[in-house]
């Protein structure tokens, strides 16, 4: 299966998270996938969850990777940001009145799978949507399915 692998590099700033959000949702329109549409919007949640993740709690600059699916269309589309913290995510529980906390369990009730693993003196975290089956539905639970990868379940 050939995939289209697009990546842009993410400054330690918050506002590259809106930035990366442009970057993606051009980059959408070229692969044929509509950024308008349930998965684009999905994906671009993503993007912006993942992004400003690596910039809020690392204070360093990152690489946001997307590898969509080629010409026929058939495939998840991945989207990955690597950064310079060897610290695991870390799923939390945020109470009503927090303003924050939610990314994690935003990823893992959108995506299909996601994960992370250590990677040089940081870690990629990364998340696949297969289609848009998972978006009517966000309430299950996000398995992890990559040799190598650091289950979901063992990082809580």
């Amino acid at each position: 299966m050939q995939m289209l692998q697009v990546q842009l590099e993410i400054g330690a700033d918050p506002t590259e998270v809106g930035r990366a959000r442009q970057w993606a949702r051009s980059r959408l329109a070229g692969s044929g996938i509509s950024a308008d549409g349930p998965l684009g919007e999905a994906l671009i949640l993503l993007v912006s969850e993942l992004v400003t993740n690596a910039v809020v709690h690392t204070g360093a600059p990152a690489v946001l990777r997307i590898l969509l699916p080629g010409p026929r269309g058939v495939g998840a589309v991945r989207v990955e940001v690597a950064d310079h913290s060897c610290r695991p995510p870390c799923p939390r529980q945020a109470g009503d009145e927090d303003s924050g906390g939610r990314g994690l369990e935003l990823v893992g009730g959108l995506a299909d799978r996601w994960g992370w693993h250590p990677e040089g003196l940081g870690k990629r975290i990364w998340c696949e949507l297969d289609s848009l089956d998972r978006l009517d539905s966000l309430d299950s639970a996000a398995t992890v399915a990559e040799p190598g990868a650091v289950p979901v379940s063992a990082q809580a």
